[in-house]
């Protein structure tokens, strides 16, 4: 199956919601979700955005039963570390069900980790709910490291915090390509 990914623009942002709550639903916190299409608007695509994101899109002979072509997103942005310095963190990393192990997944990661390397980031974090085993799976295959197991780390119940170092995340490229040969992978647009 053919997609892009591509810097996500304020009319995605009713897309990007619309998979938020999917993911909400999965992870049986639906009534967690306070954030609207205009706040993740107002957030995202103001001149100092609190975070940046990418979309997945597939071509309109592989839209959804519902007419959907934006299938998958990753959501993130810049923290630091005084230890270790740049780091970028990934808040969520959806693709819709029927879209999954077609490399979507991958190519998103593969595409954050590239901007992590552009803005000279050192690492790359998550948080995975414990019982989220094809996620757990998905990042350790990709070379995650388990933070909360090996440093002892303390965070909230049922959360585990996971860790790449950059540029190495195993199933994309150090220039962050996708390794699915049917992906096709775009970088941010210039920001006026």
């Amino acid at each position: 199956m053919h997609f892009k990914v591509r810097a996500a623009v304020k009319e995605d942002c009713k897309d990007i919601s619309r998979m938020i709550m999917e993911l909400a639903v999965y992870e049986n916190m639906p009534d967690q979700v306070k954030t609207s299409h205009e706040d993740l608007e107002r957030d995202g695509f103001s001149p100092n955005p609190f975070y940046e994101c990418l979309i997945a899109e597939v071509p309109d002979e592989h839209k959804t039963k519902d007419g959907y072509t934006v299938v998958g997103y990753a959501l993130y942005f810049y923290t630091y570390s005084t230890w270790k310095g740049r780091s970028v963190y990934v808040e969520d990393l959806y693709v819709m069900p029927d879209f999954r192990e077609k490399g979507i997944g991958t190519g998103l990661m593969a595409k954050v980790a590239q901007v992590g390397v552009e803005k000279q980031c050192v690492r790359l974090q998550l948080s995975v709910l414990d019982w989220n085993k094809p996620s757990l799976d998905f990042y350790i295959a990709k070379g995650a490291e388990d933070l909360t197991a090996k440093e002892g780390l303390c965070w909230e119940d049922g959360w585990s915090i996971y860790m790449f170092g950059l540029p190495h995340i195993h199933g994309g490229s150090r220039d962050g390509g996708a390794t699915h040969q049917r992906s096709q992978v775009m970088a941010h647009p210039p920001t006026p």
